[in-house]
Formats: C-alpha cells, sequence, structure tokens
C-alpha cells in the first residue's frame, strides 16, 4: 500500500491528481452552486445588517481559504528546509498566488461589508491591518520567487520569509480578543458554540467547503503545471549541454 511519502514522488503525485482533480472540480462547482443558491435566495435578511449580510458567505470562506493557504505554505517550507524536497518547492511556490488572490477578495468584500456597518471602506482596526500584512507577506515572497527563479538559495529564501511571516496567524486569530477591535469575534467556531442561527450557518459551512475543494483543485492543477514546466526546463538545460559537448568534440 503506497504511504503519504510515496505520493511526495512527482510522478506518484501526477498519477494521483490525475484521478482526483475530476473528482474536486464537480465536488467545488457543486457546493459553491448550493452555496451561491441558498445565501442569495433561501437566506432571509439579518435584522441588523440587512441584505449587506450576504457579502459574509463570500467574505469568510476567503478569509480562511487566506490563511489555510499560508499554513500549506509554511508545511512546504519545512519540507524545503529540512528535507529539501523539490515538490515541497513546487507546492510553497504555487500556494503564494492562490492565498494572495483568497486574502485579496477577503480586504474587498470586508472593506465593502464595512462602509454600511462602519460608515467607512477601511480603518486600521487590529483585524484588518494583520490582514493585510498577511497580502504583503504573499506579495513578498511572490516577489522572492520572480527575482530568484528556481534556484536552491531562493527557495530557502522564500521558505524562511514563510515561516517568520507565520506569525502574523495567530495575530489575525486572536487579534479581536486581544485589542478592543470594530472587527466582530469570532461566531462559528468558538467555545460557546456557533452564535450563527442555523439558518445562515448551513450556507456558511457549505461555501466553505466548496472554496477549500476550489483552493484544492487550483492548487493540485498548479502543482501539476510547475513540475512539467520544471521538467521542461531540465530537459533543455540537458539539450543544450549535450549540445555544447557535441560542439566543443
Amino acid at each position: 500500500m503506497a504511504t503519504f511519502l510515496d505520493y511526495m514522488n512527482p510522478t506518484r503525485f501526477m498519477a494521483l491528481t490525475d484521478r482526483a482533480l475530476p473528482w474536486l472540480g464537480v465536488a467545488a462547482t457543486l457546493l459553491l452552486g448550493v452555496g451561491l443558491f441558498a445565501a442569495f435566495f433561501l437566506v432571509p435578511p439579518d435584522y441588523q445588517q440587512g441584505e449587506t449580510v450576504r457579502i459574509m458567505y463570500i467574505h469568510v470562506p476567503a478569509a480562511w481559504l487566506g490563511m489555510f493557504a499560508y499554513i500549506v505554505m509554511t508545511s512546504a517550507s519545512l519540507g524545503v528546509l529540512v528535507w529539501r524536497h523539490p515538490l515541497a518547492d513546487a507546492a510553497q511556490k504555487t500556494a503564494a498566488p492562490l492565498g494572495a488572490v483568497f486574502t485579496f477578495v477577503c480586504l474587498v468584500t470586508g472593506s465593502l461589508w464595512g462602509k454600511p456597518m462602519w460608515g467607512t471602506y477601511w480603518v486600521w482596526d487590529a483585524r484588518l491591518t494583520s490582514f493585510l500584512v498577511l497580502f504583503l507577506l504573499y506579495l513578498g515572497i511572490i516577489a522572492i520567487r520572480q527575482t530568484m527563479d528556481d534556484t536552491p538559495r531562493g527557495a530557502r529564501v522564500a521558505a524562511i520569509m514563510t515561516l517568520v511571516g507565520l506569525i502574523d496567524i495567530p495575530i489575525i486569530k486572536f487579534s479581536v480578543d486581544w485589542w478592543n477591535t470594530l472587527h466582530q469575534p469570532a461566531s462559528v467556531f468558538r467555545a460557546g458554540g456557533s452564535t450563527i442561527s442555523g439558518s445562515m450557518l448551513w450556507p456558511l459551512l457549505v461555501m466553505a467547503l466548496g472554496a477549500s475543494a476550489l483552493f484544492l483543485t487550483l492548487h493540485f492543477m498548479a502543482l501539476r503545471n510547475e513540475i512539467l514546466r520544471r521538467r521542461i526546463a531540465r530537459l533543455t538545460r540537458e539539450a543544450v549541454q549535450a549540445g555544447e559537448l557535441e560542439a566543443a568534440e
């Protein structure tokens, strides 16, 4: 029986994702379709926020996936620094743009939600500011990968920066508990149970599952492309070196 480490082999990983991607794509489409339909047509308006509460069904899953993508990058960074595994390096590299997109969506939808609730698109609230820092971390890591290409040094620098930036994740999570902020505290996963009514909670959870399936689908597709790109780059270098040797002879 194949173990997890066996699937760290790029060839095995390609075979696994070749089978898994169609199912993940279908799951993402169905879950997001059901979640969006429920959020915009079945869920009643909130008694305080009115129709603007529907932004929650995009904003909250985007926030969760923005942080989850960074945790994926952190795990991959450990694989880069400890085992120097090429698949871990590719996973770290390909997760960064996806995390940046989810974080950007979270910031934009949060601003649109904040305008009718707080009277402004942006405040230097602890939760908002720490999430902006997360977005800047993503951009910095992407810039490092772009400028240093696929060199081992570039992979190590990006991995170290990812691990250092991990401190921002607990700050995002607990900022509403540590400081007096405008942002509402946790209302879904909390010790006393969810404070959201069941009619509003289940579409949110469906949207979260759909967004997670979408992230996995896009990440696996990006990983496959990165593996193929690196194989082509390696074969090209070998062909050039072989040509140079023949010319020298």
